[in-house]
């Protein structure tokens, strides 16, 4: 099977491949990678893929073993493992007691550090903060995915940089 048809067999499953995704996401935006790299995996590994064989069945095998894999990623890097000894007590008598002040101190440099950023790099960090994806930037603002992941990245380091007494 040439790559040309390869190609025009796998994006006639696009269809068939999303509800799935879909199930196994329950996010659409998360289904649609899913399915791009569902897809890119198959076209990369089509001299894997055996003529005559089920070629629905390899792609959602393909699938599901690519959402474990980010699944799996997405848990071990969302794990906490703490290896501190447990030096509490308690029941101690010893109150603390906390004010907020030092958490003002420290919500006013970061505004401020924020705002002294140059403004191509201050709204797409602050896009970015705000939960937008890197495309979606990139749509909004006109400009490249790779601008945007290098801006976001310079902001991230000039507000380090201004911030390193909290680090």
């Amino acid at each position: 099977m040439t790559g040309n048809e390869f190609t025009y067999k796998i994006d006639n499953l696009t269809s068939t491949l999303r509800p799935f995704a879909l199930k196994l996401t329950r996010d659409t935006e998360d289904a649609n990678d899913l399915l791009q790299e569902t897809m890119m995996k198959a076209y990369t590994n089509r001299d894997k893929f055996t003529d005559g064989t089920n070629l629905k069945a390899w792609m959602y095998t393909i699938m599901r073993n690519t959402f474990i894999t980010n699944y799996q990623r997405m848990v071990r890097r969302n794990t906490f493992i703490d290896t501190t000894d447990n030096l509490h007590y308690l029941n101690s008598s010893n109150n603390t007691i906390q004010n907020g002040a030092f958490g003002n101190f420290t919500l006013r440099d970061i505004n401020q550090a924020i705002e002294e950023l140059q403004e191509s790099y201050k709204i797409p960090f602050l896009m970015h903060f705000r939960g937008f994806k890197y495309h979606e930037i990139a749509e909004k603002l006109s400009i490249p995915i790779g601008t945007v992941k290098n801006r976001i990245h310079i902001a991230r380091k000039f507000l380090k940089d201004d911030l390193h007494v909290y680090g």
